[in-house]
């Protein structure tokens, strides 16, 4: 028995079956067809991504996009170099505030310059060509100002919105850090063991928080001592905390005690803080809720109360 009338036997030389084979295997077929045109046409995009993104507008050199893009590359070029190589009291004080805020590229500050200075023209500029129109100019000449204004200060706003918010993340993780801190180092790590295995560990809970550690301990890695990492690591926290912190492992390292049972009596005591900020708000909800209660709830009971007695008294009176 060949192989055909093994086929047509377990068919059992049915036609309809025959059938829902063809049709299958033509299904089949044009599937691989397109899955195979699909994955070519992927590839080809890829590559003409990768060669496209080299490509720097060497078709026409002298279109309006080429020339705003290439003024704009030398403007920030321009920027960053004067910047980055400025070493005044207020752009060290801004390159603190980008980095407890979390930006920790080189070029932030001429990047922060030049969006503000940007900011404040457009808005000044919307202001101006899209304000109502108005007899009175100087509602206008008003209206350009605030604009300039706002577009000056929104960015240093939000800079300091940014710090507060990573501020209080990092005064949330820091005595789950200690604690895990001490787990570790009461199961035998060393002290970079220890922080390596920590920042892992808070990757999820707190992602601000574990890449200020990670920084410390690249900072380990390229030879810079405990001491100095953790006080960048404080620095970059902004809490008192983590400035305490850093205070205690370099008074144990010199005077040569115990690390752990430092870092366990400061995590109890970092414990205890936390407990006492979560009283003190508890605390102080009712003083909080003092104001809205009088606003909102208080004269509406006293309307429930008193429109009774008021009607009433309406009634008698007639």
């Amino acid at each position: 028995m060949n192989a055909a009338d093994l086929i047509a036997n377990m068919l059992g030389d049915s036609d309809s079956m025959m059938l829902t084979v063809l049709v299958f295997l033509a299904a089949a077929t044009l599937a691989f067809c397109v899955m195979a045109a699909m994955q070519i046409r992927g590839s080809v995009k890829r590559r003409a991504a990768g060669l496209s993104s080299t490509i720097e507008y060497v078709d026409r050199p002298r279109s309006l996009r080429y020339s705003s893009f290439k003024l704009a590359q030398r403007l920030l070029e321009h920027a960053t170099k004067h910047y980055a190589s400025s070493n005044q009291d207020d752009t060290k004080v801004l390159r603190s505030r980008l980095i407890k805020a979390g930006i920790f590229d080189p070029r932030a500050v001429g990047y922060f310059f030049v969006g503000r200075t940007a900011l404040a023209i457009a808005l000044a500029a919307g202001m101006f060509f899209f304000a109502p129109v108005s007899e009175n100019s100087g509602a206008i000449w008003f209206l350009v100002i605030v604009g300039g204004i706002v577009g000056y200060v929104g960015p240093s706003m939000y800079i300091d919105r940014r710090i507060k918010s990573r501020k209080m993340e990092h005064q949330a993780g820091f005595p789950d850090f200690m604690d895990l801190l001490v787990v570790c180092a009461d199961s035998g790590l060393s002290m970079e063991a220890s922080l390596d295995r920590v920042g892992r560990e808070l990757g999820d809970s707190y992602p601000s928080l574990t890449a200020n550690i990670h920084m410390a301990n690249l900072e380990i890695r390229a030879g810079r001592t405990m001491s100095d990492a953790l006080d960048h690591l404080s620095e970059r926290l902004g809490l008192e905390e983590a400035r305490s912190f850093a205070t205690l492992i370099q008074q144990s390292e010199e005077l040569g005690s115990s690390i752990t049972d430092a870092l366990r009596v400061y995590s109890d005591d970092m414990r205890h803080k936390r407990l006492s900020r979560a009283e003190e708000k508890a605390y102080s909800l009712p003083a909080k809720l003092s104001l809205p209660m009088m606003i909102c709830i208080f004269p509406v009971i006293f309307v429930v109360i008193m429109l009774p007695v008021f009607v009433r008294l309406h009634l008698g009176m007639y």
